[in-house]
């Protein structure tokens, strides 16, 4: 794919780029490596000035970057703004806690022997991010306002579509006074991550972003011995059960289901309803699906933008193909909308098969798998009858109906009677493949961090092999 921003709105090629060379790549690494050698020193209170001042002027950007953001991959005005400002609260926040999440963890010194003994967290050095494109902004700052508030440095390989919003990233954290370096936008192509990815001064990698590509980075990364965090697809379930407030779980359920155009990670995307609710479910859930208004980003009455890329449109076409030529039956939707410029419609889709590819597959766009079950046992099996594991929803006012969802949906995280979404205080990550490790929250900090122990005896005469190991 080449480096461009192309409106997906019109299909219109705005601007494109010339990946970064070999030369131009290695000062970049250089920088970086050089650069960390003094940030890693600076204190928590530099930093979180820096962070703070970065966030003042993510602030009054908000409108400019929104707007690019739009641009860029699509998403209503409206959500990127909010995301704009996601990102100016976590700079705040990691400001605000660094410190106290990466404190020294004093241990019991007479319990080893020691006359002191605590663990402390110390940065690893240069990191590289690998980052997609459907929250632009957003999935870069999860991952920056820790990694540099923990004292690393960062160097941002953004997909290939955002390249604006990429390189505004940079300029974002240089504006608001970190040395230069310390984080770095990396235009370039998919095929040039390895190279980068085993240089020995990048001390470790996350990616965000399909299996595939999860698996290419991590089979490198290991080979290399190096950490890695991984953030991948899923298949989110969102049950209803006979005790939920129907009328909010469907309403939830459409935000749940379109937000960012349908196309997030921890959109729920199967609808998974008890027999003794379905009806009704399904005829709040399909009126509002339909009634959404699809249409240019920018208008402030659009509630679905289009899909990112072509590509990406022809993905999800193909997948309902797929599954209407072996017999699902759509409610709303299935088609896509003439005109220019890459949108599909809001869709659900009941009467679903294992033989069917999205039975399997994640659905990257505002399409709604609908299947009913006769109870609990069957909500939880087909809940996690997937290789994915990210995000869950159930809806039961049932303590005990709660207390198994939460024990047995197989997923990183488990919100009841709400909709899956992501905050900084809360550590954010999945289980089976979509992927290890957790972002925000305390753990997330932690995650780019060395822990290392420390043990001091009384006296330093002890001499060599006075403690087993």
């Amino acid at each position: 794919m080449a480096i461009a921003t192309i409106n997906p709105a019109t299909g219109e090629t705005v601007k494109t780029f010339e990946p970064l060379g070999e030369a131009e790549i290695e000062r970049k690494i250089a920088l970086a490596d050089s650069a960390f050698g003094e940030f890693r020193n600076t204190s928590f209170a530099q930093r979180a000035s820096w962070a703070r001042s970065s966030a003042e002027v993510l602030d009054n950007d908000v409108e400019w970057v929104a707007a690019l953001m739009t641009l860029e991959m699509g998403k209503t005005l409206a959500s990127a703004r909010a995301e704009a400002r996601k990102c100016a609260t976590a700079l705040r926040f990691y400001a605000e806690h660094a410190e106290r999440f990466l404190a020294d963890e004093i241990a019991d010194a007479d319990a080893v022997g020691a006359h002191r003994a605590w663990a402390q967290y110390q940065p690893l050095g240069p990191v590289l991010a690998v980052m997609p494109w459907n929250f632009p902004l957003w999935q870069a700052m999860r991952f920056a306002a820790p990694a540099l508030m923990a004292g690393n440095v960062g160097l941002l390989k953004h997909a290939s579509n955002v390249p604006q919003t990429a390189l505004y990233m940079e300029a974002l954290f240089q504006r608001g006074g970190f040395p230069e370096g310390v984080f770095q936008t990396l235009l370039i192509t998919s095929a040039q991550v390895e190279p980068v990815l085993r240089d020995p001064r990048v001390r470790a990698a996350t990616l965000t972003g399909s299996e595939p590509a999860g698996r290419a980075v991590a089979a490198i990364a290991g080979d290399e011995v190096k950490h890695t965090v991984l953030e991948l697809g899923g298949s989110d379930p969102f049950l209803v059960l006979p005790s939920a407030d129907i009328p909010a779980a469907a309403k939830t359920a459409v935000t749940a289901r379109c937000q960012n155009n349908g196309q997030s990670c921890i959109a729920a995307k199967r609808f998974i309803v008890h027999d003794a609710v379905a009806e009704q479910f399904q005829t709040e859930f399909v009126g509002r699906m339909a009634a959404l208004n699809v249409g240019d980003p920018n208008d402030p009455t659009t509630d679905v933008g289009p899909l990112a890329t072509e590509q990406g449109r022809t993905d999800l076409e193909e997948l309902v193909a797929d599954a209407v030529a072996q017999g699902a039956v759509v409610l709303c939707g299935g088609n896509r909308l003439d005109g220019p410029g890459w949108y599909y419609p809001p869709t659900v889709i009941t009467e679903i098969s294992p033989a069917m590819r999205m039975y399997e597959e994640e659905l990257f766009g505002p399409v709604a798998q609908l299947y009913r079950v006769p109870d609990l046992d069957t909500a939880i099996d087909l809940a996690n009858a997937t290789s994915f594991g990210l995000g869950s929803n159930a809806w039961t006012n049932d303590p005990a109906e709660q207390a198994r969802c939460i024990d047995q949906l197989e997923a990183g995280a488990v919100f009841i009677n709400g909709m899956t979404t992501s905050h900084l205080e809360l550590p954010f990550g999945g289980t089976k493949r979509s992927g290890y490790g957790r972002e925000l929250s305390r753990q997330g900090i932690r995650e780019f961090c060395n822990l290392k122990t420390v043990w001091i005896g009384e006296h330093d005469d002890q001499g060599p092999g006075a403690h087993a190991e």
